[in-house]
């Protein structure tokens, strides 16, 4: 699969996706029922130190600078 996450699109996955697994694991945020949803986080973590995003790939994006 080809690189299709530039650089400024892969630094918010890492943020968004740590951000979500903080929520899920409950590190310093309330309890509310609806953590597990926070494991939602790993797929931009993945997609990030991949380089390549599946759904970028099948809508045609690339934010990626090289060619």
């Amino acid at each position: 699969m080809a690189t299709n996450i530039g650089t400024i699109d892969r630094a918010l996955r890492i943020v968004i996706g740590v951000m979500l697994i903080a929520y899920a694991l409950k590190l310093g945020l309330p309890s509310t029922g609806w953590n597990w949803v926070g494991w939602i986080g790993v797929v931009p973590l993945l997609t990030a130190f991949v380089g390549a995003c599946p759904l970028y790939s099948l809508l045609g994006v690339n934010t990626c600078s090289r060619e």
